[in-house]
């Protein structure tokens, strides 16, 4: 197809940077759907705009030939913008790029983005899942063999997952920077493919392809019931690799019965509890060619349903960060200090002697007497156990597992050298940076970061640490705003939320965890796991909050029906009745005046819970119906929303007051009737003043009460809140020390003894029902309201993904400075602001090209507002540029 060309002028100022899809950068192998593409403009004009786009397809990167063409794209609009050109093919590639049409005629054309598809169609896989008769917690099997190529290739590409964990290598060298691969999917319905690009690792002649395998999330002892096999007994490879040759033939290499099977060094590996690594069992050069394998088994024949196998859509497990920890030398032990709470491990270099044992076991923190607290641990033993083969220096890292620690002890008569704690996380981008004057608040913020990076480990887990480490809906809904803000983890959540309608049940229901590995557990007492308020409703306030804070219409698309049918479960469940029935609820978890081993008895009742969650589940329908659905339905929804409210209100209105978490829930999720507004915001404020600030509400309400006081005139008491150094308060653990966010507020008392963890449930099966974390991202929430309002950035949802970015920053006395940015889409959107004595409020802003910020800065009578030294009034929107606006006499919250 020619190009289409236009005879308009050109604007040499402006020129298309970063054009991306709607999937992580440099992902391979990706699948067919039509891309949605976003691109970021530099200008050397302020002020400009876009008003039209024109989008290019070719096969080839230098655009020689014109496949697709969308023609002159009216508008504005940089982010999901739909490609042109049909679906791609299995393994086809291709080739974008953009250009857009200012007030001054055609930018130049972006560089082209090249896009590869992985292997899309069932017919593609000739490769057969291939593994060893090993059975759970047996050694890991070795897979090998060796391929013999005609010429080097000019491609060669592998396509490889696995049923259980997996590391690839080609001659000898592994093939992926990445971890526990293919990470945790519900993988009864969807298997992650990976693709890799192999050209560099091959060579003519023989060729030797390897594997090890873990038993990971696929049968290795997952969740706190003590459950093993929840997706199947055996664990397999299922490998194919694809060679292009110069003379463009194609040979392919699939892993199929032809294959040997062997053990190595590592002899037991566990998520949980670690692994056992013996290099007296180590068989030299097997990850080579000419290595002699003819002792080895031939490899057995796995089954693998072929439908459930899906190219990956997000970034995988990466490492993230090292620190460097501190060895202190105890009588029968070597203590390692460490400097951050983390998810990874240890890597340890020890001078040891031939059959010397070393043993690492991890914990988040210490005891008196500088011993480790594993009680938090509950059954994972956290443990990496190693046997030398040899004297010397040994470099020791586990595979296989994970552990969340900062400290860990070395028990062995080997001579500790050096240790290095390895941070692992799902590898997305950094996207929010705060700082301020408040060193507190700063290191809150950190913690929050290192909670999310901790937690985020191929799905959202509560914890990192214990026999857990699941996919809690609830908090995830909870933290899901304060995610979108730190990182760019779009592609992460829409991968989970694939996971979650996976395994949505048949009524509509959502499980309290994702993916569900409780729906066929024993039974946990009286509680009822699925379809539970705050937790299930993850699936209407994840997609949205995706929507806002990248302004991602496709999410909303794709996650439509299993929206409608969490909120038609909800309304079914009322049986014609006006409220939900009364029956087991989390309720305002782990309120913190609620029985300590009984988390759910909160203050507020679970009933106006559980309702006022599925009024606010039934708004957000309706707007996910007027932005991507049925008109018709959104009437409904919103109808069913507004009767929901009217009858919570004259229910629940005396009792919803008594409480902090009542009060904040009905604020923010207009329950309350305009005319009570300012007395329930009131009332709130009174509580929390009377309290100086004491935190009293739990994971459903901590996200929503200092939203509830600053939007309703209370912003002193939300700042008293937020800056509480004492005993239940954000900053009062930043006291203690932690460097992660608490499942608990008195996780740690003032005196320096932990929380007891105990949990009343009795569970059948487990054996300790202790519930302690010292990295729970969930309370982290705060953070969200930190950037909106300290830091003075927050994304309008009438124009989500920051394209209107609404600009509010609300000092407090004491607060000198903030420096905020997000990167946005459009590029970074950033304010920095300080109060200085003359000037008053001085605010520098970058607005990014096709963004827009808007104004709405706390004045007193006495301030005037000015930009760049002219006038200017609140309220007023700012497009691409710098500024430098000054408030003077400008409101500052007291606390």
């Amino acid at each position: 197809m020619p190009a289409k060309e236009f005879n308009d002028e050109f604007d040499f100022e402006t020129r298309v940077v970063s054009l991306a899809t709607q999937l992580p950068a440099g992902l391979l192998g990706l699948p067919g759907d039509t891309f949605e593409l976003s691109w970021q403009v530099e200008s050397s004009a302020p002020g400009r705009t876009q008003i039209a786009a024109q989008i290019q397809e070719s096969e080839d990167s230098g655009f020689e030939s014109i496949t697709a063409d969308s023609g002159v794209i009216q508008g504005s609009r940089q982010l999901g913008v739909a490609a042109p050109g049909p679906n791609l093919r299995s393994r086809e590639v291709r080739y974008l790029r953009a250009r857009i049409q200012t007030e001054r005629g055609w930018s130049s054309w972006s560089a082209a983005l090249r896009v590869e598809a992985g292997l899309l169609s069932a017919a593609d896989f000739t490769a057969k899942a291939i593994g060893d008769s090993s059975k759970v917690n047996d050694a890991s099997p070795a897979l090998r063999k060796e391929v013999n190529l005609a010429q080097k290739p000019s491609k060669a590409r592998l396509y490889v997952t696995s049923m259980g964990l997996n590391e690839f290598y080609i001659n000898g060298i592994i093939t992926s920077d990445s971890f526990l691969n293919p990470g945790w999917t519900a993988y009864q319905d969807r298997l992650l493919v990976e693709t890799h690009d192999v050209t560099h690792l091959l060579a003519q002649g023989r060729n030797a392809l390897s594997a090890l395998l873990g038993d990971g999330w696929w049968r290795g002892r997952l969740g706190f019931m003590e459950q093993e096999e929840l997706y199947g007994a055996e664990i397999g490879l299922f490998a194919q690799l694809e060679v292009t040759y110069p003379d463009g033939t194609t040979e392919v290499f699939g892993t199929d019965e032809t294959w040997k099977s062997s053990t190595v060094e590592i002899r037991t590996n566990s998520i949980y509890d670690g692994t056992t690594t013996d290099f007296g069992k180590a068989q030299a050069g097997w990850k080579l060619a000419g290595f002699d394998d003819s002792k080895w088994s031939t490899a057995q024949l796995k089954q693998l349903p072929i439908s459930i196998l899906k190219p990956r859509v997000t970034n995988p497990v990466r490492k993230v960060a090292e620190f460097s920890m501190a060895l202190e030398p105890q009588t029968d032990r070597t203590l390692l200090r460490g400097t951050q709470n983390i998810s990874g491990w240890v890597r340890l270099t020890v001078d040891g002697k031939q059959g010397q044992s070393v043993v690492v076991r991890h914990a988040e923190v210490l005891e008196a007497g500088d011993k480790l607290h594993t009680k938090a641990l509950r059954t994972a033993k956290a443990t990496d156990t190693y046997i030398l083969d040899r004297d010397g220096r040994h470099v020791l890292e586990p595979k296989f597992t994970f552990h969340g620690f900062q400290h860990a002890d070395v028990v062995t008569d080997a001579t500790v050298i050096s240790a290095v704690a390895v941070a692992i996380s799902s590898d997305n981008a950094r996207r929010g940076y705060f700082e301020s004057s408040d060193t507190r608040l700063n290191r809150l913020h950190e913690n929050v970061l290192w909670s999310q990076l901790d937690n985020f480990v191929s799905v959202p887990t509560d914890c990192p640490q214990r026999d857990e480490r699941l996919g809690w809906t609830g908090d995830a809904q909870a933290f899901s705003n304060t995610s979108n803000t730190l990182f760019k983890s779009d592609s992460f959540w829409k991968s989970w939320l694939i996971d979650l309608e996976l395994d949505q049940f048949e009524n509509g229901d959502v499980g309290a965890i994702v993916p569900d590995i409780l729906k066929n557990a024993p039974k946990l007492g009286d509680w009822i796991l699925e379809g539970r308020a705050g937790w299930a409703d993850a699936a209407t306030f994840v997609p949205m909050s995706v929507y806002e804070y990248f302004g991602d219409k496709s999410v909303l698309t794709k996650q439509l029906d299993s929206m409608r049918r969490w909120t038609n479960a909800l309304h079914n469940r009322r049986n014609g009745e006006k409220f939900l029935p009364v029956e087991f609820q989390f309720g305002d978890w782990c309120d913190p005046d609620a029985p300590g081993d009984r988390p759910w008895e909160s203050k507020v009742s679970a009933s106006f819970v559980a309702n006022a969650f599925f009024a606010k589940t039934a708004t957000l329908m309706s707007e996910a119906e007027a932005l991507v659905g049925d008109q018709a339905l959104s009437h409904h929804y919103a109808e069913m929303a507004g009767q929901l409210k009217a009858d919570i209100w004259d229910s629940f209105h005396e009792e919803l007051v008594t409480t902090t978490a009542g009060c904040s829930i009905a604020l923010e999720f207009g329950i309350v009737p305009t005319e009570f507004r300012s007395d329930v915001a009131a009332k709130l404020a009174q509580i929390v003043a009377a309290d100086k600030g004491k935190i009293a509400t739990g994971f459903l309400a901590t996200p929503l009460i200092l939203h509830a006081l600053s939007k309703n005139g209370h912003l002193s008491q939300a700042y008293q809140m937020l800056m509480r150094r004492e005993f239940r308060s954000w900053l009062y653990a930043v006291d203690k020390g932690a460097t992660s966010m608490w499942e608990r507020w008195d996780a740690i008392a003032e005196d320096g003894t932990l929380h007891s963890g105990a949990m009343d449930t009795n569970p059948e099966g487990q054996s300790d029902a202790s519930m302690i974390s010292f990295n729970h991202y969930a309370y982290g929430a705060v953070i969200d309201w930190v950037y909106r309002n300290v830091g003075g950035l927050a994304p309008a949802i009438s124009r989500p993904g920051y394209e209107l970015a609404v600009v509010s920053p609300k000092p407090a006395q004491g607060f000198t400075y903030a420096s905020t940015t997000i990167k946005t889409g459009f590029g970074d959107l950033s304010l920095n602001w300080s109060v200085e004595r003359e000037a008053g409020l001085v605010i520098e802003l970058s607005v990014p090209f096709g963004a827009e910020a808007k104004l709405d800065l706390l004045t007193t009578p006495k301030s005037q507002i000015t930009c760049d030294g002219s006038p200017l009034e609140n309220g007023t929107t700012l497009s691409y540029g710098d500024y430098n606006i000054v408030v003077s006499n400008p409101h500052l919250a007291s606390y």
